[in-house]
């Protein structure tokens, strides 16, 4: 079982008790705008994927690590943030990094300590070789997190992706574990 801490936050991974948690965050429109291809709609699908997200955890190859993020103080829901594991290399696993945050918490900088600390795991604690992550151009709050963690943009795909009616501008970024143990001089 993953659990890591912050300064403030607490991120572990989910439980059985967290089923309506998950549903909530996962539907909510706000939270997901930029993520609606996995926006959950109805409790019944929040089920279905709420048990191959607790199944996958006990697994030995194990491949979705989104961990719930939650306050220390209060333990109140702040978001989800993790990655999938897309490839198994000699050198580690390849994975895409991503997280959603209640939009009462942005900018307090919850997304970026958490993705810090997950950074962390991964490379030191789970053998991840290289972290891809993206956002659409717009999201600006999304890009900086990605900035201030130390990922290294790769890519800028013009009028890449249908969303909420228009074509938009996707910004891909990479960070390689040689990168980050550079950056955080381990």
């Amino acid at each position: 079982m993953v659990y890591l801490e912050t300064n403030r936050l607490i991120l572990r991974d989910y439980t059985e008790s967290d089923a309506d948690a998950y549903f909530e965050l996962r539907s909510d429109p706000k939270t997901m705008y930029y993520l609606q291809g996995i926006q959950l709609f109805t409790k019944a699908a929040a089920v279905k994927d709420f048990q191959k997200i607790l199944e996958d955890s006990r697994s030995i190859n194990r491949k979705f690590y989104f961990l719930h993020i939650e306050m220390k103080s209060s333990h109140q829901q702040v978001g989800s943030i993790g990655y999938t594991v897309t490839d198994n290399t000699p050198f580690g696993k390849l994975v895409g990094a991503g997280y959603f945050i209640y939009p009462k918490f942005w900018g307090n900088g919850y997304a970026t300590e958490s993705f810090e600390r997950v950074l962390k795991f991964a490379f030191l604690e789970n053998n991840v070789y290289s972290v891809a992550a993206g956002c659409l151009a717009e999201n600006i709050g999304s890009e900086k997190v990605m900035q201030k963690c130390g990922l290294i943009k790769e890519a800028e795909h013009i009028d890449y992706e249908w969303h909420d009616g228009k074509m938009k501008t996707r910004l891909e970024y990479r960070l390689l574990k040689s990168e980050w143990e550079r950056i955080t001089c381990i």
